[in-house]
């Protein structure tokens, strides 16, 4: 899965849960209106996995949600923060 789709495969799966939502836009910053157009920038999408990086048991969960090795998902993130 290339990057772009598997960070927002993660996005998905955070936004599921309203209290892992707001802290997701919380602690990054973002509202719902930035993340709206965000959605295809890199920046953006890099701020989705260093969250789940930041907290391993939901980088462990979505990587369990999503079928991926949790180290794809880190690696995604660093190919978008580039």
């Amino acid at each position: 899965m290339d990057p772009q789709t598997l960070t927002l495969a993660a996005l998905g799966w955070i936004l599921e849960d309203e209290a892992r939502a707001q802290r997701f836009l919380t602690l990054t910053g973002l509202d719902p209106d930035t993340l709206r157009v965000g959605l295809t920038n890199p920046a953006v999408l890099a701020a989705v996995v260093e969250f789940l990086g930041n907290h391993e048991p939901d980088l462990i969960c979505a990587s369990e949600a999503l079928a991926v090795a949790p180290d794809e998902l880190v690696r995604a993130g660093q190919e978008l923060g580039r």
